[in-house]
């Protein structure tokens, strides 16, 4: 064994569980740590400019490469900044070990400025947390906390770095990764009662979730809803692409409305749910989506899920990939009922529904200001073919899922939590993991305001990244719930008016190339010269905001 000191010890160990990226915002607790950093250039130091920023970037690498990544923040007031953020990745379950800089031992009993203990804090929203209190513990954190962050339901971690932790000087056995394997398959008398279930089903429907694409299963669940003629509805929470939208079973999403999820549901006699969160919903109602008596299968390899809410007959807590695997030789189906119940959905799936919404959002085509529907039909058109579209849209973007066509497991990230502010500064971690192709964000003005100083850090690394803000200068989705639960249209503290916001200005000052645009014509063009472009730029596009303005 060889001396070190713990702030080397801490970097070593990053590398070491195969953590490329780290996404940062230096203060003075984390000087140690930024004094050691150029002795590691296997890890790429990426400056976020505020610490909700910074943890974005973070969920946005993870859920883009499946990897663990790392971001540290500035003690108590950097972790605050961050808590938004770090809710959003928990409920996308990026694999993210979030540190911070913390005063030394026992200076912390003075209450100098910006001490407060942070493993409280932070403890909510992570799978674990802990304050580093020993140098010689730092191998033993780290691999936990790896392990933990990695091992389904991932999600991410917090440790606390006290200075004198990281400034200590000694000999340490930094040992190596543990990784689970957690690729199980059920046991046969589960997966025998699944198949029978499916068998005996006349109409049964899927409920597709992020599962699937976390581990790469769009063809197996493909193949089972071919195999048993099974109408397939996306979850109605976007975490991610969720199955291949124009595939022939595909209905589209489902919605966070109840009374819609269960007339939907009312037309199915079994619900397998894979890999998906069971009806997760939004504002109440009285009214529960599930049916009563529908007969519920829910594959997941998160246990929390399986049987949270609502009724489940079969509850497996497995792989959805291997599920699959296991599942499809055991399905002795008429060939003929699955391929008649499949030709009965021909005439609503989505691509029905695409084709039908591409004539309703023409007729808007010369309206000004810009329709949203209008405008989600011209983005999806002229969109490259293996481009990643990032999704913080809200009421602009609830067209968006009936144009925008799905092939592959990584093509598109949306609001996992309802938290604001992902997108911007997302979209550069989702840049990062996925080298080389186009990331196309679609984010409303009052969202994009949350973490707007993402754009510098898409800026200084040359992301190839068009951010389009759909702006309809106000906050148009509380104005709507408002009118809606409320009937009033007295709307107060939900304009961004007076003065306008000039996110052109704005995207110039943190050096992007961009551009408004104000006529529906102009639409296609500038995209495509976005998109061609290669280059980190801004389209600032003014739709309607749905009160006449």
């Amino acid at each position: 064994m060889t001396a070190i000191t713990g702030r080397a010890a801490f970097l070593q160990l990053l590398a070491d569980e195969g953590v490329t990226h780290l996404f940062g915002n230096p203060g003075t607790t984390e000087l140690a740590i930024m004094e050691v950093v150029p002795q590691f250039p296997q890890l790429k130091f990426v400056l976020g400019l505020q610490e909700a920023a910074v943890m974005a970037m973070a969920d946005g690498y993870c859920r883009a490469s499946g990897r663990l990544a790392a971001a540290n923040v500035h003690v108590m007031p950097g972790l605050g900044n961050a808590m938004g953020a770090l809710y959003n990745a928990k409920f996308s379950g990026s694999p993210v070990i979030l540190t911070a800089g913390q005063q030394e031992q026992g200076h912390g009993l003075l209450e100098p400025m910006l001490y407060e203990p942070l493993v409280p804090v932070a403890q909510p929203l992570v799978k674990w947390a802990v304050e580093v209190t020993r140098a010689a513990d730092l191998p033993r954190i780290i691999h936990r906390a790896a392990k933990l962050a990695l091992t389904p339901p991932t999600g991410p971690v917090f440790l606390s770095l006290p200075g004198d932790v990281l400034d200590e000087t000694l000999e340490m056995e930094l040992g190596r990764p543990v990784r689970v394997d957690t690729a199980v398959r059920p046991a046969d008398d589960s997966l025998g009662k699944v198949a029978g279930m499916l068998m005996a089903a006349k109409r049964p429907a899927i409920l597709a979730g992020q599962e699937l694409a976390l581990r790469d299963a769009f063809a197996e669940a493909a193949e089972l809803a071919e195999l048993v003629g099974a109408a397939v509805y996306g979850s109605s929470i976007p975490y991610s692409a969720q199955f291949p939208t124009e595939h022939a079973a595909f209905m589209g999403a489902l919605t966070r409305q109840q009374k819609q999820v269960r007339a939907t549901l009312e037309a199915h006699d079994l619900l397998l749910v894979l890999g998906a969160d069971l009806l997760r919903m939004s504002v109440y109602s009285p009214v529960e989506p599930l049916p009563p008596g529908l007969p519920v299968i829910h594959v997941s390899e998160r246990a929390h899920e399986l049987g949270k809410n609502y009724r489940t007959d079969i509850a497996v807590h497995a792989d959805v990939k291997q599920t699959l695997r296991a599942l499809l030789p055991l399905l002795k189906v008429d060939r003929q009922a699955a391929e008649r119940r499949l030709g009965e959905l021909k005439a609503k799936n989505w691509s029905a529904q695409r084709d039908q919404a591409r004539i309703d959002a023409m007729l808007a085509a010369e309206t000004k200001p810009i329709d949203p529907q209008y405008l989600m039909l011209r983005f999806t058109e002229t969109l490259p073919r293996d481009a990643v579209v990032v999704d913080e849209g809200l009421v602009s973007t609830y067209s968006l899922p009936r144009f925008l066509a799905m092939r592959g497991p990584r093509d598109y990230y949306g609001l996992a939590s309802g938290g604001l502010g992902f997108a911007v500064p997302g979209a550069v971690g989702i840049s990062l993991a996925l080298p080389g192709r186009p990331v196309a964000v679609m984010v409303g003005d009052g969202a994009a305001m949350y973490s707007i100083q993402g754009l510098w850090t898409a800026a200084h690394h040359r992301l190839p990244i068009t951010y389009v803000i759909a702006n309809n200068r106000g906050y148009r989705i509380i104005k709507e719930r408002l009118v809606a639960f409320r009937k009033t249209d007295r709307f107060t503290g939900m304009d961004l008016r007076d003065p306008d916001l000039d996110f052109v200005a704005l995207a110039q000052s943190f050096g992007l190339a961009a551009r408004r645009v104000a006529d529906p014509q102009d639409i296609a063009p500038a995209l495509r010269e976005a998109f061609a472009s290669g280059q980190p730029n801004l389209i600032d596009i003014r739709v309607a905001d749905g009160f006449g303005g």
